[in-house]
């Protein structure tokens, strides 16, 4: 059995530095840091920062004494920010970098007069936080978006986790509508060299696996261009979750990983892959 291992599997430049950031403050014992939601979409990393004694919470409005919060990698809504910081809690700003620039150039595109179009998942949590940097005309599309609500004047952003084919694609109907338009090509360039090279392994693998958080946007993005390339495909956290039947008869296996997938957990899946291959 070859097993073929994504060299861009796992955590990228943001969650790296979020996540070390996170256990340096743990290994300084400190008492009331908190995070405001997971600090990552991988539940596992959150359980050992758990363990480590900082936890995440939803609201840092409860009785808790929260003395400082660590805001995710996602970043959080510009309120929020400004609340946190009214409670005389220390923020500990742990947002990536390059959803710091997409946040900037969001706020930058409504004082500059243009509508604002994020191209992303509405719900999550990095959008969300793009949105309020920009004004209650901008909207949240993702491709297949009916693109009626649309001014003269259109300024793009995009989740850093987007994949370029689905910007084309937006950029194309934005296009029959607007005058001008502004892009900023906010997409980290991690994702895209990451399903450059999913795409590669899976085109050569009898099944692919798919290493992440059940709730990370990027990790689902993985899956289903696995899954559209008709490649048997099994998007699983742990290696816990893996069955014998999906590998038996594979010749060929890959295996890819999320942007907050840790190594340790990539390494157990090729281990337990390879004992089930012999």
């Amino acid at each position: 059995m070859d097993i073929f291992v994504a060299k861009t599997a796992g955590f990228c430049f943001g969650v790296k530095r979020a996540t070390d950031m996170a256990f340096k403050l743990a290994a300084e014992k400190r008492k009331g840091v908190y995070t405001l939601g997971p600090i990552i979409h991988n539940p596992q990393v959150v359980n050992k920062l758990r363990q480590e004694g900082i936890v995440p919470i939803d609201d840092f409005k409860t009785g808790k004494d929260i003395r400082a919060v660590i805001i995710r990698t996602h970043g959080v809504p510009l309120q929020t920010s400004k609340e946190i910081a009214s409670f005389g809690c220390e923020i500990i700003d742990a947002t990536c970098p390059f959803v710091k620039k997409a946040q900037y150039y969001a706020k930058l595109l409504k004082e500059e007069g243009y509508q604002v179009v994020i191209l992303g998942e509405e719900n999550h949590p990095e959008v969300k936080s793009l949105m309020s940097y920009a004004d209650d005309n901008a909207i949240v599309v993702n491709e297949k978006t009916p693109l009626s609500r649309l001014s003269k004047k259109i300024g793009l952003v995009v989740q850093t986790t987007q994949p370029l084919e689905s910007l084309k694609k937006v950029l194309s109907d934005v296009l029959k509508h607007a005058k001008e338009i502004k892009v900023y090509n906010t997409i980290c360039n991690s994702t895209a060299l990451r399903l450059k090279e999913t795409e590669k392994i899976a085109g050569k693998a009898d099944v692919m696996f798919v290493v992440g958080g059940k709730n990370s946007a990027n990790t689902t993005q993985l899956a289903k261009l696995c899954d559209s390339l008709s490649v048997p495909t099994h998007h699983i956290e742990t290696a816990s979750e893996i069955e014998k039947k999906w590998v038996t008869h594979a010749r060929k296996v890959g295996i890819t990983a999320g942007a907050s997938t840790p190594e340790w957990i990539i390494k157990e899946v090729e281990k337990r892959i390879r004992d089930i291959g012999g």
